[in-house]
């Protein structure tokens, strides 16, 4: 029997599982690959995005392992993100399709918009825009995901990288709530404040970055490498990056390692068999510094660039 995540039921009333696959910057064969092991592993969640250019392959592996007998297409909960080039309220409907093509389903789980800020349509190939920044209102690019699920291509819809006003102003003018915001959160960046606020609005926060993009040759960061790391490893009979995952696990984040690594795709979901006692727990604490390290910074002149606010 695969040890499964637990879920945890969103404000529409839909479970997801607290634990996922990421797949940013894992390219081509390596998100094919990545995504047939985990779903061996017991990862039942798994989050691409147009953007990352690999939604054919997270949708082949999915659908192998379905072939297979692994899993049912009602077992995996994918997310994939509308991109910055479609949120003219004109390309919403389109890009949506566009995604579920490449990855071979009829419906997604979750869709995101990925960023508040728009970037100028040239064509769909290509995916990452250019900084040519639009002044869309990211409030009439919602009203068009809300059709989404009225059509049935999405059975949740969400926000990444938006600020607790930006969400704010979407949760008074929506008709359909964001039951997630996708942002980055680690021990290093703690989002104390939008965790909160989030809480409060129910929303459920997921972390991308959970292990803050780790440099091994800088031994950085310092929650992986540093002595009270290595200490708080060697207590539990862990790695230092289970123990920042269980901490993420329990602070209520739905952690979102990104590895091709077989072993470490292992190792990073194998975290629900034990807990960080209560003085381990507040020690990771310690950690927060406030740098992140996806600041968007070639966005920064625009309104709705949403990391000029504190939080």
């Amino acid at each position: 029997m695969t040890n499964l995540a637990p879920t945890i039921k969103l404000s529409n009333g839909r479970e997801m599982p607290i634990f996922g696959l990421g797949t940013w910057k894992s390219f081509e064969s390596d998100a094919y690959h990545s995504t047939r092991h985990a779903l061996d592993v017991g990862y039942r969640h798994i989050d691409t995005a147009f953007v990352y250019e690999n939604e054919a392959e997270v949708g082949q592996a999915i659908a192998e392992k379905i072939q297979e007998g692994v899993v049912s297409r009602g077992d995996v909960f994918l997310t994939t993100k509308l991109g910055g080039i479609h949120h003219d309220p004109t390309l919403v409907e389109r890009a949506c399709r566009l995604s579920l093509s490449n990855l071979g389903l009829d419906y997604v789980d979750l869709y995101l918009m990925h960023m508040p800020v728009g970037q100028k349509f040239h064509n769909d190939s290509n995916v990452h825009g250019t900084l040519e920044l639009t002044d869309v209102d990211y409030l009439d690019t919602w009203r068009e995901m809300e059709k989404l699920v009225d059509l049935g291509l999405a059975r949740s819809i969400g926000l990444s990288n938006f600020n607790a006003a930006q969400t704010e102003r979407v949760l008074a003018n929506c008709r359909i709530r964001p039951v997630v915001n996708q942002v980055e959160c680690h021990p290093g960046f703690q989002q104390r404040q939008l965790r909160e606020h989030a809480k409060k609005h129910g929303l459920v926060i997921c972390a991308y970055c959970p292990l803050a993009r780790p440099q091994p040759a800088r031994q950085w960061p310092p929650f992986l490498y540093d002595n009270h790391a290595q200490k708080l490893a060697q207590k539990y009979g862990r790695t230092t990056a289970q123990i920042c995952l269980r901490y993420l696990v329990q602070l209520g984040v739905v952690p979102l390692p990104k590895s091709s690594n077989k072993a470490r795709i292992e190792e990073n979901f194998r975290v629900f068999d034990f807990e960080l006692e209560p003085e381990d727990f507040q020690s990771m604490e310690q950690y927060h510094t406030g740098q992140r390290t996806v600041p968007f910074s070639g966005m920064s002149g625009h309104k709705y660039y949403p990391f000029n606010d504190e939080f």
